[in-house]
């Protein structure tokens, strides 16, 4: 060890994350504390990490921190993350920030403060590529270009601020890339909630626990799009057709856009989502370079409506990955397994249920028909804590038809996943 170059051990250093772990490492000689003094490149304060950060004083905290932070001189990631502890003194979480913002590239930052620390103004114009906020405030953001020259990924969590002021934040980083935004406090000054976002480089966005009226995103360079838990009258995407990854989790949205030109998307997730199928189908039978479909826990808006697989067989010819969920009813489950062609491309499918029947059973071996070259099925099924005679004997019923209908099929694998 003692022939290791102060370099590498900054390297390991870094590696370890937690502050604690790299204080207690440095100290085993005076090469490991000039190696975490020249050398650590990353360092992690998180109160999860560690009990006794619950146990100090704030006071004693501080100082606790500010000491480890004083003893570097070249931080490149900084992470202070204080769920559950008392706010801290203002103008020490300044301290920390101007003391590293010249070589920090990715910055953690969850403190509550008092009063609320400007992070903008403070390590505005700087390296850094990485900002993630939880808890805090943004105001008054300067229309200014050049405000995070470097920035590429920002995460707002738990943030507070106005929808002027989020565009304008997205507009000061000319080479953002991904966006993250969960449960955001949107300030408005009229009775509508409206958040109109414009980006040329941004490429992904994640949104969760969001309720607006308009959500307007205009992004040409967009890859992935993906919305969680979010109430929504309205969301429209005005792109240049690079969109490939959508997906949508347990939202509520009356009017969904994601432009005329979705000829390069490879993915669609939907889950916990109403769909009115002639309506979903028109957004996406432009996609001839989708691989992967998952429609999973979805609610067919007309009792009648169910996925067309004749028309996915053939409007999407590359598709390898299929995974359906959704309630089964006799009569519109034969229907939707009518027609001459195949999935011939699909490998792998994931089949569903919520309420396990003999239906189930009838589907599984439809697709399986349908699907000549797969080589692998995966089944979910929900079994509830509390199970009747008859519901064991259903899922026994289940499995036995299953373990016979695959017997036709030897060269698949099948994986069972229950919850």
């Amino acid at each position: 060890m003692e022939h290791l170059p102060v370099e590498v051990i900054g390297n390991i250093l870094s590696r370890l994350g937690g502050a604690r772990d790299v204080v207690i490492a440095s100290a085993t000689c005076r090469k490991w504390r000039e190696a975490c003094r020249k050398h650590l490149h990353t360092l992690s304060f998180n109160s999860n990490d560690w009990h006794v950060y619950h146990d100090l004083t704030t006071s004693r905290l501080e100082i606790l921190i500010t000491q480890t932070i004083f003893q570097t001189t070249g931080l490149q990631g900084l992470s202070i993350l204080m769920d559950d502890v008392d706010e801290f003194s203002a103008s020490t979480v300044i301290a920390w920030l101007m003391f590293t913002r010249e070589t920090l590239h990715r910055l953690i930052y969850n403190v509550r403060t008092t009063p609320n620390v400007n992070i903008l103004e403070i390590c505005g114009r700087q390296k850094l590529e990485t900002l993630e906020l939880s808890h805090n405030s943004i105001t008054g953001v300067e229309p200014n270009f050049q405000r995070f020259p470097c920035l590429k990924s920002l995460s707002l969590s738990y943030v507070s601020i106005s929808a002027l002021d989020l565009n304008l934040l997205l507009t000061a980083c000319p080479k953002i890339e991904t966006l993250e935004l969960v449960n955001p406090e949107i300030a408005m000054s009229d009775a509508q909630v409206t958040v109109e976002l414009s980006s040329p480089t941004l490429k992904s966005i994640y949104v969760e626990a969001i309720s607006l009226d308009k959500f307007i995103l205009e992004a040409d360079s967009i890859e992935c799009l993906h919305l969680k838990d979010c109430a929504l009258e309205l969301f429209e995407l005005i792109g240049k057709g690079t969109l490939k990854h959508f997906k949508i989790d347990d939202v509520s949205v009356l009017h969904l856009d994601i432009g005329d030109t979705v000829d390069n998307l490879e993915i669609i997730d939907v889950s916990n989502f109403t769909i009115i199928w002639p309506k979903f189908y028109q957004m996406i039978f432009k996609s001839s370079k989708l691989v992967k479909l998952r429609l999973w826990d979805v609610v067919f808006d007309d009792e009648d409506e169910i996925v067309d697989l004749e028309t996915i067989a053939l409007c999407f010819p590359h598709l390898s990955h299929l995974a359906l969920n959704y309630d089964l009813r006799d009569g519109v489950v034969n229907y939707g397994l009518q027609g001459s062609s195949h999935l011939e491309s699909v490998i792998l499918l994931e089949l569903g249920w919520t309420i396990i029947n003999d239906l189930f059973s009838h589907w599984v071996e439809g697709l399986l028909k349908l699907c000549p070259n797969l080589k692998k099925l995966v089944i979910h099924g929900v079994v509830s804590e509390a199970k009747s005679h008859e519901e064991c004997q259903m899922l026994a019923n289940f499995t036995s038809s299953i373990v016979h209908l695959m017997r036709k099929y030897m060269h698949v694998d099948v994986q069972f996943e229950y919850e």
